[in-house]
């Protein structure tokens, strides 16, 4: 259960960012948070340009490009999981969650994480489904969201990314989260019809559900 000191939740809106600029920002809020656990936590919501992203450990097998010699934005950054692509349309959550106030253990996390996806799905009518031993949500055999994270001293950043209304193309130069045999895909698929503005307030909704917190929205969102 959620610390009833902690009911609260900062939410951010900020638009499309660049890559790199929205990986500072998670973490300087983290660091300072290391600082001042006290702090509340934040939900921070973008869309991305496109760039690809690799984990800690991510095998440069699934990209099928050099990255040496092409014109693709590529980084290396401190999350779990292989490849993935951002772009507009794609919808990427990164909450900032001071877990000592939850509960200390990744695999509840990702677990959580899934089911504000599944929850989103849920009231567009759409049935949002797990993959046993894979992390991310699947609708009718399609991949639809990637989670990856990483934690420092139990605070959270990076997150998830649930593709809306995106152009897919990008995808095929790589081998999304090192799956060979399960396709991506986007809600729009499905509901060609999906607006960006309302999934992103159903899974601020659905967020606050799953962590039993009352979302405040910034002045900037």
């Amino acid at each position: 259960m959620t610390d009833c000191s902690r009911r609260c939740c900062r939410w951010e809106n900020r638009g499309l960012v660049p890559y790199l600029e929205a990986w500072a920002y998670q973490r300087s809020l983290v660091e300072a948070r290391l600082e001042a656990p006290a702090l509340e936590d934040v939900l921070v919501l973008v869309e991305h340009p496109p760039v690809y992203t690799l984990g800690t450990g991510a095998s440069l097998e699934f990209l099928k490009f050099d990255p040496a010699q092409s014109d693709f934005e590529v980084h290396r950054i401190d999350r779990g999981g292989e490849v993935t692509y951002h772009c507009p349309g794609q919808i990427v959550g990164y909450p900032i969650l001071n877990l000592h106030y939850y509960q200390k253990d990744l695999h509840w996390y990702l677990r959580q994480l899934e089911e504000v996806i599944l929850r989103t799905l849920a009231g567009y009518g759409l049935r949002g489904e797990r993959v046993e031993g894979l992390t991310g949500v699947w609708v009718e055999g399609y991949k639809v969201a990637a989670i990856g994270i990483k934690v420092k001293r139990w605070i959270t950043l990076h997150g998830f990314a649930l593709n809306v209304c995106p152009d897919l193309s990008g995808f095929s130069c790589i081998v999304p989260c090192g799956i060979v045999d399960k396709p991506v895909g986007s809600l729009a698929q499905f509901l060609p019809n999906i607006e960006l503005k309302s999934v992103r307030r159903d899974l601020a909704r659905s967020f606050a559900e799953v962590f039993q917190i009352e979302l405040v929205l910034a002045e900037n969102g």
